[in-house]
This record gives C-alpha cells, sequence and structure tokens, in this order.
C-alpha cells in the first residue's frame, strides 16, 4: 500500500512539473519563427522608398530589441526563472527580423559583433544598466522590468508605425509589437504571482489593461 502511495505522489509531482514546463514554454506562438522564412517574406513585399523616419525607427529597433533579449539574459542568470529565458529567445528572432530589414535596405547594422550589454545608442545603453540594476535588487523587480521593456517596446512600435507605409516594415513591426503584447501578459501574470503590482509607464493604463485582461494571441510569423 505504502508503495502505491508513493507511486502516485511521484507521478503527480511528475505531472505538475511537466505542466509548469509547458506554461512557461507558451510565451509566445511565435516561436514557430523561422528566420529564412520570416527573410524571404520581407523580400517578397516591394522594396519601397525609405524615409528618414523610417531608417531611424529601425535602427533604434535593431538595438531596442537587443536590450529586451539582453536584459533578459542577464536576469535569467540573476534569478534562474524559466519566464526570462524562454522571452529571451523570442527576442532574438525580433531583432533578426529587424536585421534583414536593415540588410534589405543596405543600412549598416548598429548591433554588429556587440556583446551582450553593449549599445552604439548612449540612450539605451544607460536604460539597459538601469533596467540590470533595478532587476538585479529582488525577483519581484525582475519581473517588473520585464513589464517596463515590454510597455516600453509597445508604445516605441506604436509610435513608429505612425510614420511607416513600406509594407514590409509594417509587417515586421505589426509581429514584434504581438509578441510585445504576449511578452507583457506574460511578466504581469508573474507580477502578479509574487503580489506585485505595476502601472503603465509608458503606453496608456487603459491599453495597458487591456492587454494584460485579455487572451494571449496565436498565429505565427
Amino acid at each position: 500500500m505504502k508503495k502505491s502511495i508513493i507511486k502516485i505522489t511521484l507521478l503527480s509531482t511528475t505531472l505538475l512539473v511537466a505542466a509548469s514546463c509547458a506554461k512557461d514554454k507558451a510565451v509566445d506562438p511565435q516561436s514557430s519563427y523561422n528566420q529564412g522564412q520570416v527573410t524571404q517574406q520581407i523580400n517578397n513585399l516591394p522594396k519601397e522608398t525609405l524615409s528618414a523616419a523610417e531608417k531611424t525607427s529601425l535602427l533604434v529597433m535593431r538595438e531596442e530589441e537587443k536590450l529586451a533579449k539582453d536584459v533578459y539574459v542577464t536576469l535569467y542568470k540573476k534569478w534562474n526563472l524559466n519566464v526570462f529565458n524562454n522571452i529571451s529567445s523570442s527576442e532574438e528572432t525580433h531583432t533578426s527580423a529587424v536585421l534583414s530589414l536593415l540588410q534589405k535596405y543596405d543600412i549598416p547594422d548598429p548591433v554588429g559583433n556587440n556583446a551582450v550589454g553593449v549599445f552604439e545608442n548612449t540612450t539605451l545603453q544607460k536604460l539597459y544598466n538601469d533596467l540590470v540594476a533595478q532587476g538585479s535588487v529582488s525577483l519581484l523587480e525582475g519581473v517588473k522590468v520585464g513589464a517596463t521593456v515590454e510597455d516600453l517596446d509597445i508604445y516605441d512600435l506604436n509610435e513608429y508605425m505612425k510614420n511607416v507605409d513600406n509594407q514590409d516594415i509594417t509587417y515586421v513591426y505589426q509581429n514584434l509589437t504581438k509578441g510585445s503584447r504576449n511578452h507583457l501578459r506574460s511578466f504581469y501574470s508573474q507580477i502578479l504571482s509574487q503580489n506585485g503590482t505595476y502601472k503603465a509607464q509608458y503606453i496608456t493604463q487603459t491599453d495597458f489593461d487591456a492587454i494584460v485582461n485579455s487572451a494571449r494571441e496565436t498565429g505565427s510569423w
């Protein structure tokens, strides 16, 4: 009888762990991203005249998506929380998609071989340093930093899209925004699980509430 109880307990534990891991991995439905396929899709769309605003946005977003990835990589090493590791992988796909646009329009890449935490944009460099310092204080502050990064990402992408009419850039930015909304939902869930709170810092509180209180968006690139 005791052996049966032990077996049942072990089975239950295994199922709980598996369910938890599955939940952690279901961070972004864009996980089916394939760099080659997305690059092909970008190149299949017309190569249109690039405005100064569009070029500026591409340079900033290339490094801003890298910032998100680098912050999460660093905080994962600090806290060993899967959400950081999983979302950092998604951010790698995001910054790679912007790189495909830079290459299409023959724009020099500001990232190059820069290491984790190194940025050409001085504003983003300071932001990275500040976010890592804040996120290293506690696990709760770490996941709040995650929400802050996605909050900023959504805001910037929405602002840039006001001045974008090229189909390929719009395609990428819309997908990045969808991914960031899902990431924001994930980080906010982690904040709540630790009895924390978060108020929107960049997007409006109304928009923030609408995102975190809605279902995760599905579909890939």
